[in-house]
């Protein structure tokens, strides 16, 4: 491995380092460039990744903020959705894609805030997945809020059509 450096008239050094590895076509070396952030330059700063940071930390406040029955119930209604989700991609209908991401990442901080509260608690690994199961059984299925609120809409437009 070879390195390369390169200085610049403000005084900043760029680093790149070059990695000759064999190629599998007949023994010729293919040289390989693995760019390096300069030596001396700050780290590039996002302002979107701040407000993005933000978001996050009022949405943990929000979450702990909850208790924990209020948590599951959330919980709960939160796959719900995800699985309404799964199914519109399924039949192919429109839906955000992005929905997905930012509902698996909500449920992991409501899971992640429980789970702190049971070590707050003394709660070991091995009871806290005990309680896991039998709250799973005890889970009576409903269907997630957008369905209900769904067929609530579907009642109203055809109240609206019988009184019609």
């Amino acid at each position: 491995m070879m390195s390369l450096s390169i200085a610049s008239p403000s005084g900043v050094t760029f680093t790149s380092k070059i990695n000759l590895s064999k190629s599998s076509f007949h023994g010729i070396q293919i040289p390989k460039i693995i760019q390096a952030r300069a030596v001396n330059a700050p780290p590039p700063s996002c302002p979107s990744l701040v407000v993005k940071m933000a978001k996050r930390e009022e949405e943990l406040k929000e979450i702990r903020t909850k208790t924990t029955e209020e948590l599951q119930e959330e919980i709960v209604d939160l796959k719900g959705e995800l699985f309404m989700l799964r199914l519109q991609r399924s039949a192919r209908n429109e839906f955000k894609s992005s929905e997905f991401l930012r509902m698996r990442k909500r449920i992991a901080r409501m899971l992640t805030v429980k789970r702190e509260r049971e070590v707050e608690e003394g709660i070991n690994k091995r009871i806290s997945r005990k309680l896991d199961r039998k709250w799973k059984k005890s889970i009576v299925p409903r269907p997630p809020p957008s369905l209900k609120k769904l067929r609530e809409e579907e009642a109203a437009e055809e109240a609206k059509e019988a009184a019609s």
